[in-house]
Order: C-alpha cells, then structure tokens, then sequence
C-alpha cells in the first residue's frame, strides 16, 4: 500500500514545491512510553510535527506501559515532555488537537488482557478520530522484547490493517547483537509485518548532514570526480562522545562501543560515503547501492594491527573528577566492554581499492563530534622549496554530522607577504548560516517517513546483517585476545589508536 493508494489530497499540487508532506489520517503506539527515548525525543517529535502542521487532524497517539494511569495521567506526561524538549514553540492550540487524540493502555507485554484492550482502544479511536485503520507500532523497549511484543500483536489482530489501511512496525535498535540473532530477529519480526512494513530506526540517518553527503556528492560536479582511489589517500569517519554510560549500565555492559555505533551508525554513514550513484532517491535504488559497498567491505587479516578497543579510566573532563568504566555504578570490575573502538577497513571494489577507511567511536572523548573526513593525497609535484610548504597538510573535505552541522573545505593558501609560504586554511558551510529554517530533530523526519511508508531513510535487514557480518569476526577476535587498552577520560583514547594510523604514516584528524 503506497502513500499514494491510501491518502490523496484533492488540494495538493505534486509539482508545488512549496508545500511540505503532509501525513495522511494515521496514529501511533508506543510501547515502553515511560522511557527516556520516549520523552525526550518521540513525545517531543510528534508535538514538532503537529506544531509544523505535518500531522493529520485526527491524529491519534497511544501508549502502553507498566502504569497504573489515566489518559489524563498520559497527557500531562506527554504535555511536560513537550514543554521541557521540544524544538518548537509551545502553542496551546496545537497541544489541544493532539491532547484529545491520546489514550493510554496499562499492561505488561506478555498480557492478553491488556492487548485486547489495545485493540479495542485503536478500534474506538479508529471511529473517533478518522484513522481510516492505520497505525503504526513503535518499539521503544529493551530488544528482548521485540519477538514477544510483535507476537502478541499477531495473536490479538493489531498486525493485520483493515481492507485499504497498513499497518506498520518501527524497531529501535540494536538489532540483534551478532548474525545469528539479526537473522533469527528478521524472521521472527518479517513473519508478524512483511519487510516493507519494517522500519528499523537509526537515527543518525534523519540528520539533514547525513543526508547532504547525498546532495553533496550526486547534486554537484565538483566533487565526484575526486571521489575515488586517484585522489583520495584516506577516510576517516568518528563519532565522539563526552559522556559516560550514565545509567545504562543494564544495557551497554556486554554490548559496547563497536556493537552500538559501528555496527549500525558508522557502517551505514561509510556505505554513504562510498557508494555509486543510485538510480533515484528512493528506498530500492538506495538499498541496491549501500547492500554493493556493505558487501564490498574486508578487514584486515591482522586484526591484531588494525584494531583498537580502549575502555575510559578516571580522569578530568568538564572541569570535573568522573570514574573510569570499571567504577561506574553496576559495571562488574572484571568487565572486558570496549568504550572505544576503532577499526581498518577496506572496499574491494574498482572506485576504492587501496583506500583505507577508519572508523572509530568512543566515550568520555575530548568533545562530543560525528564527522566524515576525506583526506585527499598529497600533489605529486610541490615547484616550492620545503620551508615554503612545511605548514601545508593535506586537502581534505569535512562533513560534519553533529553539533555544527556543515561541511569544511582545507586546502593550501598563501600567506600574504613577501614570501611564497603556503599554509592551510578552510572553507566553512554551516546549516545555520546559510538556511533560515532551522534542522528539524532525526525522530521528527523519520516518524513522518514512517506514517508517510517513506523507507529511503531506513537501513533494510539485509544491510542489518551485512554490518554484522563485517563486525562479528572483529568481536570474535577480542574476545579471545587481550584486555581494553585503558585511556584516560577526556582524551582522545587509547596509545594503540595512534599507533595503527602511524603504522600507515597516517595520523587521527582532532576535531
């Protein structure tokens, strides 16, 4: 069922640029709606979208949680969630439509009571608000709950959409935490929704940036021709963070730094970078391409020298004195959790054989940055004298996902004076100085993507398990050889880190 076939407005123009897409008459459950990601960033989200005028009047919006509440009780958590993190401005207007098209469910997962009264809730609010029966299941819940939750949605009815309506599930990730259980997660989910109704969210895909490397590379023809083993010596994409593990000790010891970021963010912002031209911007053409890179990938065959794994130990960073991993609240001491990682691939393909790509993650890092650098190689011929290019580096082009989204441009200039010294200087693109529209937020545009069934955003199962076939021989190996290299929190990781680029006459960009 195509956005086209369910909902079309009689006043749009296809050919009006103008206007925004607009979701047709739709709701939303979420399920684990007393988590942090619900109230910081969903909540908020669909308030943003309401508030933008991108949701349909009827809009509906369910929760379900482990709560003794009212819909009134609901409401004002929602309403205090909005007020504390939404990007827009507060209007009463606005708060009053959504307010009166939301309903809560209390209930445990494994309970039929509570999925029959699910039921009956989408059904009333179907009649009351003009649904037209569609409605989409959000999983905001700890990964051992997907198969159960997406199983009783099966068994009460709730998976199966009434005659011209859809049904759709959204699934935070990880998915999975190697292979085997990916595969075993798709069959379970694919055998409830089928695979076009499944939208796995990655975030980081919502981020405009992350997007721009698209327009950026295929919407110009000063940058493509460049972006290819002639000319680029090497990539190096980061995603640094600031922070500790805060209270998700629960959840990240076990899985870290590698499984978190680089499996899905890292992998995905690579297959990004590298891949060839789609035929359209649309899901199918944009999965065939990223699936050929994801595909294409090869680790080095010494892990040993081109792999890193560091763990956070007790330092200063802020201004304040924080523990190291090993003494946060509800880690075991013993714990062998990478809090960084940073790995050597390459792509065995024509456009980048040869060209090493270097990923790497980690918190309690000097500051919170993701970016993608192409460093290019070096001119074959300097017609300079050594002193008057000691201070020149290498060309290279920035994107930078977060906080200040952009792009940077280096390359070599003269100094002004008498001599021809020749230094770096940069060309800066900022989202907030060229465009008076500010970024909406990841979750607004891929909550509308879901009610749109927009998928280009969305990685497929197939790219899910081609990242955890690149990453499952790396954990393998570190689990059989040696401990997390400690660094101190508020650096910039492990000595080893350094040590695997210098090995390749490389060294890590400082962000």
């Amino acid at each position: 069922m195509t956005e086209t076939d369910s909902w079309n407005n009689p006043l749009r123009d296809p050919s009006d640029r103008r206007l925004p897409r607009i979701a047709g008459p739709s709701g939303l459950v979420i399920f684990g709606v007393t988590g942090d990601l619900s109230r910081k960033k969903l909540m908020p989200a669909v308030y943003d979208l309401a508030n933008r005028g991108l949701l349909p009047p009827g809009f509906s919006l369910v929760g379900f949680a482990r709560r003794d509440w009212a819909d009134e009780d609901f409401a004002q958590v929602v309403h205090d969630a909005v007020k504390e993190h939404a990007r827009t401005p507060f209007r009463d207007e606005v708060w009053t439509e959504l307010a009166t098209g939301m309903r809560f469910v209390p209930g445990d997962f494994g309970d039929d009571h509570a999925f029959d009264a699910l039921r009956t809730t989408v059904e009333e609010l179907d009649k009351a608000r003009g649904t037209s029966g569609n409605f989409a299941f959000y999983l905001s819940v700890p990964p051992k709950f997907f198969p159960l939750v997406v199983q009783q949605l099966k068994k009460h009815g709730l998976s199966d959409p009434p005659a011209g309506s859809w049904r759709r599930a959204v699934i935070e990730k990880p998915f999975g935490h190697d292979l085997a259980s990916a595969q075993e997660l798709n069959r379970v989910v694919h055998q409830v929704f089928p695979p076009a109704e499944v939208f796995r969210i990655d975030h980081y895909l919502g981020k405009e940036t992350v997007q721009n490397i698209l327009a950026l590379r295929f919407a110009n023809t000063m940058f493509e021709p460049l972006w290819n083993r002639s000319y680029v010596d090497h990539v190096q994409i980061t995603m640094a963070e600031d922070i500790g593990i805060g209270g998700r000790a629960g959840y990240y010891d076990g899985i870290g730094a590698a499984r978190d970021v680089i499996q899905n963010h890292l992998l995905q912002l690579l297959a990004l970078t590298a891949m060839e031209e789609p035929a359209g911007f649309d899901a199918k053409s944009l999965v065939q391409e990223k699936l050929k890179v994801l595909q294409d990938v090869r680790y080095s065959d010494d892990l040993g020298a081109h792999t890193v794994r560091g763990q956070y130990a007790h330092g200063w960073q802020g201004g304040q004195e924080v523990p190291g991993y090993l003494e946060e609240d509800g880690i075991d001491p013993e714990s062998r959790t990478d809090t960084y990682a940073a790995i050597r691939l390459g792509i065995d393909n024509r456009r980048w054989a040869g060209v090493p790509f270097y990923l790497r993650t980690g918190k309690r890092l000097g500051r919170r940055v993701t970016e993608i650098a192409v460093v290019f190689q070096r001119a074959p011929h300097l017609p300079f004298s050594h002193s008057d290019t000691q201070e020149l580096g290498e060309n290279a082009l920035v994107i930078r996902v977060q906080p200040d989204e952009g792009v940077t441009v280096r390359f070599g200039s003269k100094v002004p004076g008498t001599s021809m010294e020749i230094r770096d200087v940069t060309m800066d693109f900022a989202y907030g100085e060229s465009f008076t529209e500010s970024s909406p937020e990841a979750y607004e545009r891929l909550i509308l993507d879901v009610l749109l069934g927009d998928a280009n955003l969305f990685p497929r199962h197939q790219e899910v398990e081609e990242s955890w076939r690149i990453l499952d021989p790396i954990e393998e190996y570190w689990d059989r050889h040696g401990e997390p290299e400690q660094y101190t929190a508020g650096t910039w990781g492990p000595k080893a880190a350094d040590e695997m680029l210098a090995r390749d006459g490389r060294s890590w960009r400082r962000p």
